[in-house]
């Protein structure tokens, strides 16, 4: 099977970010299937046009397109338009049998029914966030035209796909709701790397380089500080265990739009460097240290609830590393760490009731290591690497038969 992958922001482990596209590109590879990446080199370069490269003997096609998530709108916007017409263009001439198109953006889905119907070859469609529902419910787009273009892609999209596939059951609810067919659908949650995770790192290392740290209770946040992130939450969270003379330490380490915004916000609160800390972005390579130097990762959303149906990778890399998790918001994730005691939510709680829980929880050994423990059992139970990439490896077989 030949599969032409477009993925506007594919990662590498050695970059930033996630690499779900990666993963399911190696297992591809590995039985025997050809991959054609199409993405971007996001880099600020002096060169232009495409390159190709061969990454763990997937082909890799990068256009250079500097993008930030520090850019306005409108130059996002312009990105996700221009990779749009050139991976049309690049993928068109590309051998395959299938078009396995990953949002976000949405604008993804252009290029990838261009090269369907250029190529008369099957399109899936798999969906990581709820676009445009997301943006239009935290109110980044407001044109009506614009917000009316933008469902009548999402729904086209859904219609010419041969399958969609959705990263947790509350997207699947929403693409429904877009008028997509549910037999289409299939639900194939991000991953937990076991492999990746399941090492002998202890975190004394990470802990050592940080003289701030020592041995107190460690509570992280590691990933994108944009707009629906909120990590400002804690910010707050950081001012109230101070008040509470808790000795918990908050590590925040990402990159984004709210980077400078956050660490304003935590001098105006008086807790940066005295108990809660900033760093910039690591590699995935780096995250089995931080992880093992943690007592209690996060995923924190804002108060929408279009955002809660979310996959972000912190969640996954957190169970796979045994790491207890946090969740602020509501939707599948807090019901899973609730129902199975990996973790805590604090979800309808004041800011005031939230830090009382996490010092509660922070300075109980035994419950630290329970928690710990069921972590790694919901990373094995649901969330399987080989088990979900031969899933979506059946998916895009199945498209072409």
């Amino acid at each position: 099977m030949k599969v032409i992958y477009l993925h506007q922001y594919f990662n590498i482990p050695k970059k930033t970010g996630g690499v779900r596209s990666y993963d399911i590109a190696k297992h591809l590879i590995n039985k025997g299937h050809t991959v054609e990446m199409v993405t971007t080199n996001t880099s600020l370069s002096n060169s232009s046009g495409w390159e190709t490269s061969t990454e763990d003997g997937i082909n890799v096609h990068w256009f250079h397109l500097f993008y930030s998530n520090k850019l306005n709108y409108y130059k996002r916007l312009l990105a996700f338009f221009s990779f749009a017409y050139h991976a049309a263009k690049k993928g068109s001439k590309l051998q395959g049998d299938v078009v396995f198109a990953t949002s976000t953006p949405l604008t993804i889905a252009i290029p990838a029914l261009y090269i369907s119907w250029k190529k008369s070859i099957p399109m899936v469609f798999e969906v990581r966030d709820l676009w445009p529902d997301v943006p239009i419910a935290i109110g980044v787009v407001k044109n009506p035209i614009v917000k009316y273009l933008a469902k009548l892609l999402e729904s086209y999209s859904y219609k010419k796909s041969k399958a969609v596939i959705a990263l947790s059951d509350g997207m699947k609810v929403g693409i429904i709701k877009a008028g997509c067919e549910e037999n289409k659908i299939v639900v194939v949650p991000n991953f937990s790397d076991r492999e990746l995770f399941n090492s002998k790192n202890t975190g004394k290392e990470f802990r050592a380089g940080r003289k701030w740290l020592k041995d107190f209770p460690l509570l992280i946040y590691a990933g994108t500080f944009g707009i629906i992130n909120g990590v400002d939450y804690l910010v707050d969270v950081a001012e109230q265990l101070l008040l509470l003379k808790s000795d918990i330490r908050i590590l925040l380490i990402g990159e984004g739009k709210e980077y400078n915004n956050v660490i304003l916000y935590a001098q105006k609160k008086n807790v940066l460097n005295r108990n809660l800390f900033i760093e910039s972005a690591i590699s995935r390579s780096e995250l089995p240290q931080l992880l093992a130097a943690a007592d209690l990762a996060s995923n924190i959303v804002i108060n929408v609830p279009e955002v809660w149906n979310n996959s972000a990778n912190k969640f996954f890399d957190a169970l796979a590393s045994g790491t207890p998790v946090l969740i602020n918001g509501g939707g599948w994730q807090a019901d899973l760490i609730d129902k199975e005691n990996a973790g805590i939510t604090t979800h309808g709680l004041t800011l005031n009731q939230a830090a009382l829980k996490i010092n509660e929880f922070l300075n109980d050994k035994e419950r630290l290591s329970l928690s710990s423990k069921k972590a790694q059992i919901i990373a094995d139970k649901y969330f399987n690497k080989d088990d979900l990439t031969k899933k979506i490896e059946q998916v895009l077989f199945q498209s072409i038969n």
